[in-house]
């Protein structure tokens, strides 16, 4: 469409004028930005095209990547890079006088994900297209995603993320390829066809809108298709229209809609369906315009079940196969089982989904009714299996004590079942899961995640990709284990000071954004500690602030005690009815208030809560990170991607022995990380023993005492009761995420990483190494590893 400027130029001056009847120099910014955004979207359609026809003709096999969340962020560097068209744009628009960066500032982030789930799902889909494996997304089109976080006097106050507000010019709207989704109604048996029928249920239409994925230096580009729900023509009879057009609109308004009601129980079973069945049809439609029926659909198609959300599939596709295209149960359970693998992400129990029978049966009669017969023939298996061992048969039924349990459903209907991080997968071997790995020898793997160093380090941080390819050259972009080929400057002093002078760049981005936003000036030669992720009790956000807090009281009672200057940097969103977590962000922003404001202490010390924390706002941090705080406790955290983002952009991580923690502590050696607290075998044997109490440790320990009391004591807001909460979850609860039992070793941890910071040359070293084995963390990796072990794809050659 466009290979040089010239011909850059006069697109973009044709498209101006064609579609708002103005010349370049007359339109407005987002008329120039819409504009930008669809012929780069045009520039790939091209390659897309190409994709769909070359995967058809060739009868290759694909992988459908069902997930609730694409945390994709702003697509138009990240495009324009992939296809190596961003500088002949950046350059065809300075000559009208447009400066890119204006242009890019205007793009929402897309409102499709909240945390690490969603971001994980985006790396995958970016490394499949550009290592030029065959793969569509699925998941919804949100209204308004999660939320977009305000600060209103140090507490989260939830807003609608209007992310739409200029539309999405990178998708394409496919009323044609639109199915009905049917809910409620009943089952009866139909004598005349020999089989169930649901009737008398309220159809919604799915239409799709598809965005494409575009691959890194490849004519490869995938598809994410979202689903939009609007009212079906079949408008039912026995509810005003105005009420069903709500109901209707309520399925895509939200990400993950609250749950503390039984409507909003509803509406997330309403959505986890509505996308599932949608997809489903899509696919199936798509398979038999090439092949003649349903009986190679395993050898053609591979579902990857990104948590238990989507695990619907797994009962949908028998309905279809049985219901739609009259397959014996045996048979098209045989396909169903060899098509769907199942990624599990969290050890929390309370994670694990499960949905009330009575929920289930009235809203998906025919779904509840399969997954009825799938238990029935599980507990056949399992009694086979075990010898009628009833007690492990209790514990590994699908549906127990009027629940469906969707992660046993996921186990029981998938071939492959894996975990994120090796300790995660162990975990889930040896204890969570014990029970279903004895029953599927086989079925249990791990699959380390990973995080596309091309948007993660390369495109966020062009200072430190400069430094690297002066050093290594660029091959590292397609190959990123060549990033070791760094080990050899990781002891080089020019390079280390080189290092320095980059990372100082970055910190100056952030400072200004801070300056800008937080109104607080940081200092660049601090040390920047960092923690960012979702805001849980236990990735111990708390345990951060309370040795803040612990600094904060020596300091002021001990005049002689100062540590190296440090800027503590918090970014984190509450889920709207976390109580707990809003209070927690409360505390942090109490705390930066009082430090911030203290002239005795404020040179040395500096807190700032970044607002409504995204993928864009991560681009700015993560690069200028001096420490990494991954200090979950030990077993909780499946796996992380923001660790393995900060390591490539050289930080130091500081973190417990959880999730991939292990791996990067194992990959860069003790000297190049720190490690505090116990361990998960420590964390369990802890719990098992029963003997944990808060108490003593906070009668034992003066510092974690001073530190708790002020809490409680009026110290950090006028009002006693503003963090009763936090101090009953702490005191009264006996501390469930042992901070109390950690505190001791987190702070000689940060006495240590105090020390390490003041010898330049061996921290550039330590954070030099990091970046040289951080290769091994790129998605790129691990989908090399489910090609492998799991999907078994060829690429795509154009």
């Amino acid at each position: 469409m466009f290979n040089t400027k010239e011909e850059f130029k006069y697109e973009f001056s044709k498209r101006i004028i064609e579609s708002y009847g103005r010349t370049v120099e007359e339109a407005h910014l987002t008329e120039k930005f819409m504009v930008l955004e669809t012929m780069v979207r045009d520039y790939a359609s091209v390659n897309w095209a190409m994709t769909k026809m070359a995967v058809q003709a060739k009868q290759q096999k694909q992988v459908h990547y069902f997930s609730m969340e694409f945390l994709v962020g702003r697509l138009l560097v990240n495009n324009m890079m992939n296809l190596g068209i961003y500088e002949i744009a950046k350059e065809g628009l300075a000559d009208y006088g447009i400066n890119i960066h204006d242009l890019e500032e205007l793009e929402s982030d897309a409102g499709l994900g909240n945390g690490g789930l969603g971001r994980l799902a985006a790396c995958f889909m970016d490394s499949l297209a550009s290592l030029s494996y065959p793969a569509f997304g699925n998941t919804i089109r949100y209204d308004y995603g999660f939320f977009k976080q305000k600060i209103e006097n140090g507490y989260q106050v939830e807003v609608p993320d209007q992310w739409l507000r200029l539309g999405n010019m990178w998708e394409v709207r496919k009323p044609k390829h639109a199915t009905e989704v049917k809910f409620w109604g009943k089952v009866i048996w139909d004598d005349a066809t020999g089989g169930w029928k649901h009737v008398d249920y309220e159809a919604v239409r799915a239409v799709p809108y598809d965005m494409p994925i575009v691959g890194n230096d490849t004519k490869v580009t995938n598809t994410l298709r979202l689903w939009k729900a609007e009212p079906s023509e079949n408008i039912p009879t026995n509810k005003d229209f105005r009420q069903y057009a709500q109901e209707v609109n309520d399925i895509c308004q939200t990400l993950y809609p609250d749950d503390s009601t039984h409507a909003g129980r509803v509406l997330r079973l309403k959505q986890q369906y509505f996308f599932v069945c949608a997809g489903l049809n899509s696919i199936i439609r798509a398979h038999l315009r090439v092949y003649p029926d349903l009986t190679n659909f395993h050898e053609k198609n591979v579902i990857q079940l990104n948590d238990t959300h989507p695990v619907l599939v797994i009962p949908e596709l028998m309905r279809v196969f049985i219901d739609d295209y009259n397959m014996e149960w045996d048979d098209a359970w045989n396909i169903v089982c060899k098509t769907c693998a199942y990624t599990n992400h969290t050890i929390l129990a309370e994670a694990l989904e499960k949905w009330p029978v009575d929920m289930m049966r009235d809203l998906l009669p025919r779904v509840y009714q399969i997954i009825e017969e799938i238990n029935r023939r599980f507990i056949g298996f399992v009694k086979q299996q075990t010898e009628n061992d009833n007690e492990l048969l209790q514990r590994v039924m699908i549906i127990k004590d009027g629940q469906v349990h969707m992660a046993r459903l996921a186990i029981a209907g998938s071939f492959s079942v894996n975990g994120v991080a090796q300790l995660h997968s162990d975990i889930l071997k040896e204890r969570e899961m014990k029970d279903f790995d004895t029953l599927y020898p086989n079925k249990f793997n791990n699959k380390t995640n990973g995080v596309t160093h091309r948007r993660w380090l390369a495109y966020c941080n062009p200072q430190l990709t400069s430094l690297i390819n002066e050093s290594i050259g660029d091959s590292w972009m397609h190959r990123p284990d060549d990033l070791e080929k760094l080990a050899p400057y990781v002891t080089d002093s020019i390079t280390q000071s080189k290092f320095y002078n980059v990372k100082q760049q970055r910190k100056q981005i952030l400072a200004d954004y801070i300056k800008e936003h937080n109104g607080i000036d940081v200092d660049v030669n601090s040390i920047f500690d960092i923690q960012v992720k979702r805001l849980h009790a236990y990735k111990r956000q708390l345990l951060n602030v309370m040795h803040i807090i612990y600094l904060y009281q020596r300091m002021k009672e001990d005049s002689s005690f100062r540590i190296y200057p440090h800027t503590y940097i918090f970014g984190a969103k509450a889920a709207p009815s976390y109580y707990l977590a809003k209070k927690i962000i409360k505390l942090i922003n109490s705390v930066a208030e009082k430090v911030n404001n203290d002239p005795e202490t404020n040179k040395y010390l500096k807190v700032v809560f970044i607002e409504n924390y995204g993928v864009t706002i991560a681009e700015k941090i993560i690069p200028a990170a001096d420490v990494s705080e991954q200090i979950s406790t030990a077993g909780k955290e499946a796996s992380g991607t923001s660790n393995m983002k900060f390591m490539m952009n050289g930080a130091l991580t500081l973190g417990t022995l959880d999730g991939a923690n292990v791996e990067i502590a194992e990959l860069v050696g003790d000297d190049n990380v720190v490690i505090f607290g116990m361990k998960d075998n420590e964390v369990n044997d802890l719990k098992a023993s029963g003997s944990y109490s808060s108490w003593n440790e906070y009668n034992n320990n003066p510092n974690i005492k001073k530190v708790i009391d002020s809490l409680v004591d009026g110290t950090w807001n006028s009002s006693r009761e503003e963090f009763k909460i936090i101090f009953d979850e702490l005191m009264a609860r006996n501390d469930e995420y042992f901070l109390l039992k950690d505190f001791e070793s987190y702070r000689l941890a940060q006495e240590k990483i105090n020390n390490l910071y003041q010898d330049r040359a061996n921290w550039s070293k330590i954070c030099l190494a990091n970046i040289a084995k951080s290769g091994h963390f790129s998605s790129d990796r691990t989908i090399e590893d489910y090609v492998k072990d799991i999907w078994h794809l060829n690429r795509v050659k154009i």
